[in-house]
C-alpha cells in the first residue's frame, strides 16, 4: 500500500511539473514580444517560424556599434612619416628598454641605416583644430629633419614642429591647410575603467585602422620616460595597438579624444594585450603651453612622494595608506612654503581625491606656476588642508621664457636650496644643491657633476639661492668655474662651458 502511494506521488509530481514548464514557457514568450503565447516547434532551423524570427528581431543588442563613432573619427587622424639620420643604430636600445616596452611604434624597420644616410619612421597623429594643428608622440618626430602628414583622403602636407614635451612624449605639429576634419578633447577625469574605447592610427603603415577596446586602468606608470620630471600617468586599454599607432587617437563612444596612443607592454614588438595613452587632459595642457608659450610651462609642488601598503602605513603609524606619501620636501618650494612635511600623507587636490603617486603627478602636471591648489593631507591622524602656490623647475612663481629653457637645456641641471642644518653640518655659509642632472647631454654631466652636489661659489662669487645661481649663469657665456662640496664633505671644482 506504501509503495502504491509512493507511486501516485510520483506521478501527480511530474504531472505538476509539466504543468509549471509549460507555464513558464508562456510566461517567458509573452515578455519576449510572444504575445500569443504559442510554443514554437520545429525540427529545422531552415525557415525559423514567425514567432521565433520575431523573438530574435527584437532582441536588445548585447555589443555596442563602434560605425557611427568610427565614421566620425577617423578622417581626424593622420599618417606621419619622418626623415632622420641613421634611426636604425638607436632602435635596438631606445630609453635603455630593448625588451619591455620597446617598441615606442616607429613604424616598419627603416629604409637605409649606412653611417649619414637618411632613413624613415612612421606613426600616427591627431587633428586637433580646423587650421592644421596635429598632436603626436615627441618620440615620432624626435631628431626628425623633414615630416610629412598624410590625412585620409590622400592629401600631403610639410608639417612643422610648433613644440615638444619629452616630460610627456607629447608633440605639436602645423600643416598649412583651413577647413580640416578635428577631434575635440574629451575630460580624460572622467574616464571609467571598464567603459568602451576605439584606438585609430595607422599600424604597419595600415591607413585608418580602427580597434576597439575597454579602458583596464587608469593613472598607469609605466617607467619609460625617464626624466626627472616625467609625467606618467597613462590610460590603460585592451584595445590592439601596434607599430605605427603611436601618437594616434583613443577616443570614446562619443567621439571625444580622451588620449593619444604612446606605449605597449609587449616582449615581442607586437601588441599583447596592453597599451597606454597620455590621459588627454595632461595632453591638451601641452599643446596650450606650446601654442602660447612654445614650450610647456609645468607647476612643481616641490615633494617626493612614494605608495605606501597597508603594513608600509602601520609602520610609519598612520591609520590611512591610500595617497601619495611625502619622504622629503624640497627646500625652497611649494610645499615648503605651504607647511607640508616629510611623513605627510597626501590625499586631495583641489578637491581631487589622490589615492597614489600617479595621480598626483597627472594632477599637478596639469597646472602652471603660479596657480595656486588646495592641498588635503593627513598629519598625526588628522585632515588638514593648506594653499600651496606653484613654482616652476627653477623654484621661481613665474611662467619659464624660451631663452631661459634653452640655457637650462644648455646646462643640463636643476636646483635646490640647502637646508641651513646640512650648511651647518658641512661648515659652510652658503650654497646651492644640484637637484638632478640630465641623463641626456648638458654641461653639467659632462663636467661630471652629479646629483646631491652643493655650488657654493660660480667664478668666485658665493652662490645662496637657486634664484640667484640661475640669474648668475643667465649673464656668463664660455668657460665657467665651479666650486662646491658633496655630502660627504668632499670639496670639488668643475669647469663648465655655455654659449
Amino acid at each position: 500500500m506504501s509503495a502504491m502511494k509512493s507511486f501516485w506521488s510520483l506521478i501527480i509530481a511530474a504531472i505538476l511539473g509539466s504543468l509549471l514548464t509549460l507555464s513558464a514557457n508562456q510566461f517567458i514568450f509573452r515578455s519576449a514580444g510572444n504575445p500569443d503565447g504559442s510554443i514554437l516547434t520545429g525540427t529545422s532551423f531552415d525557415a525559423p517560424p514567425s514567432s521565433l524570427a520575431r523573438y530574435l528581431t527584437e532582441l536588445p543588442t548585447s555589443l555596442p556599434d563602434f560605425t557611427l563613432v568610427a565614421e566620425n573619427t577617423v578622417n581626424a587622424v593622420v599618417h606621419i612619416q619622418t626623415e632622420q639620420q641613421q634611426r636604425a643604430a638607436q632602435m635596438p636600445d631606445f630609453f635603455g628598454m630593448p625588451d619591455h616596452f620597446r617598441d615606442f611604434f616607429f613604424g616598419p624597420i627603416p629604409r637605409g641605416g649606412g653611417q649619414g644616410r637618411p632613413v624613415t619612421a612612421t606613426g600616427s597623429g591627431v587633428i586637433i583644430s580646423t587650421d592644421g594643428y596635429v598632436i603626436t608622440n615627441n618620440h615620432v618626430i624626435e631628431n626628425a629633419q623633414r615630416i610629412q602628414v598624410t590625412l585620409n583622403d590622400r592629401r600631403v602636407y610639410e608639417a612643422k614642429v610648433v613644440g615638444r614635451d619629452p616630460n610627456t612624449d607629447i608633440a605639436l605639429l602645423k600643416i598649412e591647410e583651413r577647413n580640416l576634419p578635428f577631434l575635440a578633447f574629451g575630460n580624460s577625469d572622467n574616464v571609467r575603467v571598464g567603459e568602451w574605447v576605439l584606438a585609430i592610427g595607422n599600424p604597419f603603415n595600415l591607413n585608418s585602422t580602427v580597434t576597439a577596446g575597454i579602458v583596464s586602468a587608469k593613472n598607469r606608470n609605466i617607467n619609460i620616460l625617464g626624466g626627472e620630471f616625467s609625467i606618467e600617468s597613462f590610460i590603460q586599454t585592451d584595445a590592439a595597438v601596434n607599430r605605427g599607432n603611436s601618437g594616434g587617437a583613443l577616443v570614446n563612444t562619443r567621439g571625444e579624444l580622451i588620449g593619444i596612443n604612446t606605449a605597449i607592454a609587449s616582449h615581442t614588438g607586437s601588441f599583447a594585450g596592453y597599451s597606454f595613452a597620455v590621459p588627454a587632459n595632461i595632453a591638451s595642457k601641452v599643446v596650450e603651453d606650446l601654442k602660447e608659450f612654445g614650450q610647456v610651462q609645468r607647476g612643481m609642488l616641490g615633494v617626493r612622494i612614494s605608495e605606501l601598503n597597508s603594513v608600509q602605513a602601520q609602520e610609519r603609524g598612520l591609520t590611512e595608506f591610500r595617497g601619495a606619501f611625502v619622504e622629503e620636501v624640497v627646500p625652497g618650494g611649494s610645499a615648503e612654503a605651504a607647511g607640508l612635511r616629510q611623513g605627510d600623507l597626501i590625499v586631495g587636490i583641489n578637491g581631487t581625491r589622490i589615492t597614489n603617486p600617479t595621480e598626483l603627478m597627472g594632477t599637478v602636471g596639469q597646472k602652471r606656476p603660479g596657480d595656486e591648489i588646495v592641498v588635503r593631507y593627513i598629519r598625526e591622524g588628522r585632515q588638514r588642508e593648506a594653499r600651496a602656490k606653484l613654482k616652476n623647475v627653477f623654484g621661481e612663481v613665474a611662467v619659464v621664457t624660451q631663452a631661459r629653457q634653452t640655457l637650462s637645456d644648455q646646462i643640463g641641471a636643476t636646483f635646490e636650496a640647502v637646508p641651513q642644518e646640512e650648511l651647518t653640518r658641512l661648515n659652510i655659509k652658503n650654497g646651492v644643491r644640484v637637484a638632478s642632472v640630465s641623463r641626456t647631454g648638458g654641461a653639467f654631466r659632462s663636467a661630471g657633476i652629479r646629483p646631491g652636489f652643493i655650488i657654493t661659489a660660480l667664478d668666485r662669487e658665493p652662490v645662496k639661492t637657486p634664484q640667484q645661481l640661475n640669474e648668475l649663469l643667465a649673464q656668463k657665456s664660455g668657460g665657467i668655474l665651479i666650486e662646491g662640496v658633496y655630502p660627504n664633505g668632499q670639496r670639488a671644482w668643475f669647469g663648465i662651458g655655455i654659449n
